[in-house]
C-alpha cells in the first residue's frame, strides 16, 4: 500500500490520477516536487516497471532530487526511472539513435561559446564582417528557426525580402555543415534532431512509444514549440501524460518558451482533468498577499490563489533610497543587523532584474565585510584551462571535432602556430576530412612539410589515450592526460600565481571526474562529457557556503531563502523599457515580480531609487508600477521623494520633505559612508574597542561604543556618535578612521 497521508487533499488527488491526461497547476512552493515524485512511485507499485516512467525536469539538479527521493521510497529501482532533462533524455535516445540520420554516436556538444568560433569562422568564409553582422544575432535567429522546425532554405522562404533572414539563412547551412563535419550538435540540434528521428524513423518512434506508458513534465509552462512536439508524439499513444507547471511562472519567453502550451493544455487534452495546488509551503501570508495582489493584474492566466497555512509573518517592508548606494548601504545595514541577531549569511539573497546592477552592492558588500557569491557569473567550465582540458577530453572521444582540435593542437606550444592549423584546415577542406584525419596521415601531405613528424606523434599519442579511457578508471585516465599532453608541466614550469591558480582549476577538474565517477550507474568518458555539457548555473548552485547570495530573477527560479532583497523596482528597469509597448512582454514581466516575490520563505523587502547610475548615465526613473499592484507603504527610516519628483506620485510620499542637498547623505540606519578609505599605518588588529568606549570619527566625529559583536576575523560596531547618530561599522573598514 502507498501511504500519501502526508500529502493534503489536492496533492493527494494528483498522485492518485495515474490514468489519462493531467494538468496540475502547482503554484510556488506548493509542494510539487512531492506530487511528481509520489505519482511516479504510485504508478511503479501498481505494477509498471520503472523504466517505463519517463520524468522530464528542467534542471540536472531537480532530476537528481527526484531520483534520490524515489530511491527513498522504492529502494534501488526507484534510481531506473528515467528522470532527467529535456536535453538529457535526447542525448540518452540519439546516443543510441542518431547513426539514422548520418551522425557517429561519439558526437560532441558544443556549449554557446563553440557555438560562436563556428559561427565567427562561417561569417569569415562568407566574407561577411562580423562588426556589420552580429555572430549572436545570427545564432539567435537559426535557434528560433530550430524551435520551429525550419531548414535554412525554409528560413530563407520565411521572410524573402529581409536581407537579414536570407543571410542568416545562408550562414545557417554552412554553420550546420561544419557542425555535421565535426560531428558535432548545439543544444538546439539537440531536440530538433531528436524531433526529427522521430519523424523520419516511425519504427523508433513506436519503441519509445511502447518503452515510456507514463510521462510526466515538470515546468511546463516553460517548454518550447520543439519540446511541445516532442512530447506531443511519445504521448500519442497511450496519453498517459501528466504536465505540472505554473503558467503565473512563465518567464523564459527570450529562450523560445510559449505560455500557450500551457494554456492551451486542455484544448490539445479535451478530456484532460485539472488539479490545482494553491496551499504554499513556502512563505508567509503576507507575501503570498503580495504575490496575489500583482500578479492578479495579468490577463492571460488560468487563475488560481495562493493561500498559506504558516501565519501572516512580517509586513513585507518597500524602501525608497535617494540612490543605489543606499539601496545598496541598506541591504548591508539590514544583512549585518540580522546576522548579530543569529541569521547566517546565507539567509540572504539579492535580486535584480539586470547583471549590470550587481556592481554597486557587490563594492558595498565588500566595504561592509559581508561575505557574498554571485551565481551566474564565470562558470567553472568557461575558465580557459578547464576548457583546454575538456577540449582534451573531446578530442579523445571524438577525433573529428576540428573546433577543439585547433583549440589545443598548440597547448601547450609544439611548434604549430596559425600558419600551421591554417594549411591543416585548408587540407582537411580539400580533401573532405577532418584536421585529425590529416594530422594522423600528415607525412603523406607535402605542404605540411617539418610539422609532419610533430602532427603523427600528437595524433599517436591521442589514439594511444583513446584505447586507456576504456581500460583504468577516469582518474587515472585524467592524470596520464595531464601527463601526456604537457599541460600540467606546462603550468608547472612557470611557477607563477596565475598559473598556480590555473593548475589548482586544472586538478577541480578532476574531483569532477572522481564525483562523476562514484555516482554514475555506468561511467565512461562519453557519460561525463554527455553531463558537463548539459551543466546549467543553476545547477551549480549550492547554499552549503554561508555568503549572501547575488542573482538575476531569472536564475533564481526554483530557489527560496529566508529574506530576500528585491532591489531596482523603477520604471524602465522592471519593468524593462523594451516592454513597455507590448502587453504581452509586460505580463511576462509582471510573471517574473511574482517569482521574485515568492522566493521569499519569511521577509521581503522592495527597494527602488530616486536616481540610479546605470550603464554611466544616471537615471530618475518612477517608482515601477508593480510596487502599486502590490499595495506597498513605506517602511523605517528612508528619505522619500519630493512633491514634483516621479516619485511624488506615489501615495506614500506626496509631498514628503527631501533632505537638503547641502547635509552630508545619510544612509537607512547610517551604515558605512561611501568614502575611500585613506591610507594608514593603523591596523585592525591595534584598533581594540569594547561597550563604553569614547571614540572619534573622521567625518561623524565623536562617539559612544554601544556595541561590539564579533564576526569571524572581524567584528560589528554600533557606535552613537553626538551629531550623527547610531551607525553600524565593520570594525577592519572603520578603523583608519576611528580614533580610541
Amino acid at each position: 500500500m502507498h501511504d500519501i497521508s502526508h500529502l493534503n487533499e489536492r496533492q493527494r488527488e494528483a498522485v492518485t490520477t495515474t490514468e489519462g491526461p493531467l494538468l496540475v497547476l502547482a503554484g510556488a512552493g506548493s509542494g510539487k516536487t512531492a506530487v511528481l515524485t509520489e505519482r511516479c512511485a504510485m504508478i511503479i507499485r501498481q505494477g509498471t516497471p520503472p523504466w517505463a516512467v519517463l520524468a522530464i525536469t528542467f534542471t540536472n539538479k531537480a532530476a537528481k532530487e527526484i531520483k534520490e527521493r524515489l530511491v527513498r521510497l522504492l529502494g534501488k529501482e526507484g534510481g531506473d526511472v528515467w528522470a532527467m532533462t529535456f536535453h538529457a533524455a535526447c542525448v540518452r535516445i540519439l546516443r543510441r539513435e542518431i547513426a539514422a540520420l548520418g551522425y557517429n554516436r561519439s558526437f560532441t556538444v558544443y556549449d554557446t561559446d563553440d557555438q560562436k568560433r563556428v559561427m565567427k569562422e562561417v561569417l569569415k568564409t562568407l566574407n561577411i564582417d562580423e562588426k556589420r553582422v552580429s555572430p549572436q544575432a545570427v545564432l539567435s535567429l537559426i535557434g528560433k528557426a530550430k524551435d520551429s522546425e525550419r531548414d535554412p532554405k525554409a528560413l530563407a522562404a520565411s521572410a524573402p525580402d529581409d536581407y537579414f533572414t536570407k543571410l542568416s539563412a545562408e550562414c545557417y547551412a554552412l554553420y550546420q555543415k561544419r557542425l555535421f563535419d565535426a560531428n558535432a550538435l548545439d543544444f538546439d540540434d539537440i531536440l530538433a534532431l531528436t524531433v526529427r528521428l522521430f519523424r523520419q524513423e516511425p519504427e523508433v518512434l513506436r519503441y519509445y512509444q511502447r518503452r515510456f506508458s507514463y510521462i510526466l513534465i515538470d515546468e511546463y509552462q516553460d517548454t518550447n514549440m520543439l519540446q511541445y512536439s516532442l512530447v506531443s508524439m511519445l504521448a500519442a499513444g497511450h496519453r498517459n501524460l501528466c504536465v505540472v507547471g505554473d503558467d503565473d511562472q512563465s518567464i523564459y519567453g527570450f529562450r523560445g518558451a510559449t505560455i500557450e502550451n500551457i494554456l492551451s493544455f486542455e484544448k490539445h487534452y479535451p478530456e484532460a482533468k485539472v488539479v490545482r495546488l494553491e496551499q504554499n509551503y513556502r512563505s508567509t501570508g503576507a507575501i503570498l498577499d503580495t504575490a496575489n495582489r500583482v500578479i492578479a493584474k495579468n490577463m492571460g492566466r488560468k487563475g488560481k490563489t495562493l493561500w498559506t497555512g504558516n501565519g501572516p509573518g512580517d509586513p513585507v517592508r518597500l524602501t525608497v533610497a535617494r540612490s543605489e548606494n543606499e539601496e545598496a548601504r541598506f541591504i548591508s545595514e539590514t544583512v549585518l543587523s540580522g546576522v548579530s541577531e543569529g541569521a547566517s549569511y546565507r539567509d540572504y539573497c539579492i535580486l535584480y532584474r539586470m547583471n549590470a546592477q550587481s556592481g554597486r552592492l557587490e563594492t558595498q558588500l565588500r566595504m561592509s565585510g559581508i561575505p557574498y557569491k554571485v551565481v551566474g557569473g564565470t562558470r567553472f567550465y568557461d575558465r580557459a584551462e578547464v576548457k583546454d582540458m575538456m577540449a582534451y577530453l573531446q578530442i579523445i572521444h571524438n577525433p573529428h571535432d576540428d573546433l577543439r582540435l585547433t583549440r589545443i593542437i598548440n597547448t601547450p606550444a609544439r611548434g604549430i602556430g596559425g600558419k600551421g592549423v591554417a594549411v591543416l584546415q585548408a587540407m582537411a577542406a580539400r580533401d573532405g576530412v577532418s584536421c585529425f584525419e590529416v594530422a594522423e596521415q600528415a607525412d603523406t601531405y607535402p605542404e605540411l612539410g617539418r610539422l609532419a613528424k610533430t602532427l603523427t606523434t600528437f595524433t599517436r599519442e591521442i589514439r594511444a589515450l583513446g584505447k586507456l579511457s576504456g581500460a583504468v578508471s577516469l582518474t587515472d585516465f585524467y592524470d596520464a592526460v595531464l601527463e601526456t599532453s604537457g599541460y600540467a608541466k606546462m603550468l608547472r614550469d612557470k611557477d607563477d600565481e596565475e598559473s598556480r591558480g590555473r593548475l589548482e582549476n586544472v586538478m577541480e577538474l578532476k574531483s569532477s571526474l572522481q564525483s562523476y565517477q562514484e555516482n554514475a550507474e555506468e561511467a565512461s568518458l562519453g557519460g561525463f562529457l554527455d553531463e558537463t555539457a548539459l551543466f546549467t548555473d543553476l545547477d551549480k548552485y549550492e547554499d552549503a557556503d554561508n555568503t549572501v547570495t547575488l542573482m538575476t530573477i531569472h536564475a533564481a527560479k526554483g530557489l527560496e531563502f529566508p529574506s530576500v532583497f528585491l532591489v531596482g523596482m523603477e520604471e524602465g528597469i522592471f519593468p524593462g523599457s523594451r516592454s513597455f509597448l507590448d502587453p504581452a512582454a509586460i505580463e511576462e514581466e509582471r510573471r517574473l515580480c511574482y517569482v521574485a516575490v515568492t522566493r521569499a520563505e519569511k521577509r521581503l523587502y522592495v527597494l527602488c531609487a530616486e536616481e540610479r547610475l546605470l550603464y554611466g548615465q544616471t537615471s530618475h526613473n518612477p517608482p515601477s508600477r508593480f510596487i502599486a499592484e502590490m499595495g506597498l507603504e513605506p517602511a523605517g527610516r528612508v528619505p522619500c521623494a519630493p512633491a514634483g519628483s516621479p516619485f511624488s506620485d506615489l501615495p506614500f510620499s506626496r509631498n514628503a520633505r527631501r533632505p537638503e542637498r547641502s547635509a552630508p547623505r545619510k544612509a537607512p540606519g547610517g551604515l558605512m559612508p561611501d568614502i575611500t578609505p585613506e591610507p594608514s599605518r593603523k591596523t585592525a588588529k591595534a584598533l581594540t574597542l569594547a561597550k563604553g568606549d569614547t571614540v572619534t570619527h573622521k567625518r561623524f566625529g565623536r562617539g559612544l561604543v554601544l556595541t561590539v559583536t564579533p564576526m569571524g576575523d572581524d567584528a560589528m560596531l554600533e557606535i552613537a556618535f553626538d551629531e550623527n547618530g547610531t551607525r553600524k561599522l565593520m570594525r577592519n573598514f572603520a578603523a583608519p578612521f576611528l580614533e580610541a
